[in-house]
């Protein structure tokens, strides 16, 4: 678990790249921010189609540009929804891919307008048969 002060920064990091998403079918904006072991910050945003099956989520985007960047082990997460009143977590999707880079007990933060889930990666995906495989 990281500290309060470095999650609430990459908090922000999440709510100030969420104004970047492209999401004009929707109108449903996420930001998301990842903090690398190094300490590098890096983050994405969702990108919509109108074949909202080939929309991309704004956690994998981050992951996508992470390991282009060449960091490959995350310690926290944050999600930034502001067009949702309530916390809105990853989706399965993206919960399967930050457990490939993520160890159970990585910080997750996630809200809306709203109230505040801070949790950990293994909470949102429990039971990581396959984690045991990649080592």
């Amino acid at each position: 678990m990281i500290e309060k002060k470095q999650m609430d920064e990459l908090f922000a990091q999440a709510q100030k790249i969420a104004g970047m998403a492209y999401a004009p079918y929707s109108k449903f904006r996420v930001g998301a921010a990842l903090l690398c072991e190094d300490g590098k910050i890096i983050t994405g945003v969702n990108v919509e189609n109108r074949s909202f099956g080939l929309t991309v989520c704004a956690e994998r985007n981050a992951v996508g540009t992470a390991v282009a960047l060449g960091q490959k082990r995350f310690l926290a997460l944050a999600v930034s929804t502001p067009d949702s009143e309530e916390p809105v977590g990853p989706c399965g999707a993206c919960r399967q891919v930050l457990s490939e880079f993520m160890p159970p007990d990585a910080s997750v933060r996630f809200a809306g307008k709203g109230s505040i889930v801070n949790t950990t990666i293994g909470t949102l995906y429990p039971m990581d048969s396959l984690h045991e495989l990649k080592d």
